[in-house]
């Protein structure tokens, strides 16, 4: 890798894997400013290594219709990438998803929520046993 390509590098990306669940925060450019768009599914495939030519592809269902979007790995266009569940699979790319229904597909990933959601769901528990004990 060259050095002036180590410098548009981002430094701060979560650990992805296929199968996982990610939401994408995306700057899509109107016309006098730029809009933060949110795009949430299932990452099918890791391409490119995590050089700057890197690039990931997320599927979502939107209204019964599959939709594909590519984006490479380290655009400045992308804001944040988020991980809500963590998919456990056997294969690197998830191409076969394309042919499966929704609940298929939920089947076959079996994921795990991220561990903030497990977190806020103990705290309540514990919160709902404190005000038990304290009646």
């Amino acid at each position: 890798m060259n050095l002036y390509q180590l410098g548009d590098l981002k430094k701060n990306l979560p650990e992805m894997r296929p199968g996982d669940t990610v939401r994408v925060y995306e700057k899509v450019p109107e016309e006098k400013r730029k809009k933060s768009q949110v795009f949430e599914g299932i990452l099918i495939s890791r391409k490119h290594g995590k050089g700057i030519n890197a690039t990931f592809t997320v599927r979502a269902i939107l209204e019964g219709v599959g939709i594909e979007k590519t984006y490479p790995l380290h655009s400045p266009l992308i804001e944040k990438i988020e991980i809500i569940k963590k998919g456990k699979t056997r294969r690197a790319k998830l191409y076969y998803l394309r042919e499966k229904s929704e609940r298929k597909i939920r089947k076959k990933l079996r994921s795990k929520m991220v561990e903030k959601t497990k977190n806020l769901k103990e705290e309540t528990k514990s919160e709902n046993k404190r005000e038990v004990e304290e009646k």
